[in-house]
């Protein structure tokens, strides 16, 4: 199992400076980096166009990934956009994350509509693939096809949306931020019976030094399952990143 980190962090202190904290995940031996799409928490959570634009820059090789995307919250068209303009910075090591969210006031602060974030995500998922894959559709022409092809669109969900994730989309993405492992293992058995492919455990918090003997066994328990990759989401009071790779060697 792949071991990747978060570029983000979601307490109150100040934002990680990008540039060299990816470089110093990567140097440590994770293996993805990834960030979140979060607004109207109280909390600044940098944008993830923008957050992995800036680690493609001073990164090679290792892949880059939003978890998620919550596509509600933006037009089709401009997930599109911004995912081929990042795809110009950093080529084929994007990953694409989405889901319908699960907080409310992430729609509050942008005025959407939170009941109908299900409907919302659906509809804005099959457009968004055909942008992506294409470049264009029936009502917007935003760039010549990719040459490689569209990212791998990864779905972040419980409930349903499981399997729905074997059916339609490249992989899943399973929260371990508040979800116990019991709970993420049995999904995931329902996952691959499902058919999925890619499957990671992503957010898996650890926010002090106490927690990382319980945190490397976690993560042997999601190797055994069979997840592909987990993605751990540190603390700045936390352990270093060494320390939290060495949990998990």
């Amino acid at each position: 199992m792949r071991l990747g980190a978060t570029l983000v962090h979601l307490s109150d202190a100040p934002p990680y400076a990008v540039a060299p904290w990816a470089q110093r995940l990567v140097a440590a031996g994770f293996e993805s980096l990834w960030a979140p799409h979060i607004v109207g928490r109280g909390a600044l959570v940098p944008d993830p166009f923008t957050t992995l634009a800036v680690a493609a820059t001073v990164t090679q090789d290792v892949e880059l990934g939003t978890a998620t995307v919550q596509l509600p919250l933006l037009h089709p068209a401009e997930v599109a956009h911004r995912a081929l303009s990042l795809m110009a910075v950093c080529g084929d090591r994007l990953t694409l994350g989405v889901s319908p969210g699960s907080t409310e006031a992430d729609y509050l602060a942008l005025d959407r509509e939170y009941a109908g974030r299900f409907r919302t995500f659906r509809s804005h998922a099959d457009r968004l693939r055909v942008l992506l894959s294409d470049g264009r559709d029936e009502h917007a022409d935003l760039a010549p096809a990719p040459d490689g092809g569209r990212p791998a669109m990864l779905l972040g969900s419980w409930g349903a949306n499981v399997e729905r994730a074997a059916r339609e989309f490249d992989g899943w993405l399973a929260s371990g931020y508040r979800s116990p492992p019991d709970e993420i293992i049995a999904a995931h058995e329902r996952y691959r019976a499902a058919g999925g492919r890619r499957a990671i455990v992503c957010a898996v918090p650890v926010d002090d030094r106490t927690q990382l003997a319980a945190l490397g066994a976690a993560l042997r328990r999601y190797a055994e399952a069979g997840f592909d990759d987990a993605v751990v989401l540190l603390s700045p009071r936390g352990p270093t990143p060494e320390e939290v790779r060495a949990a998990f060697p």
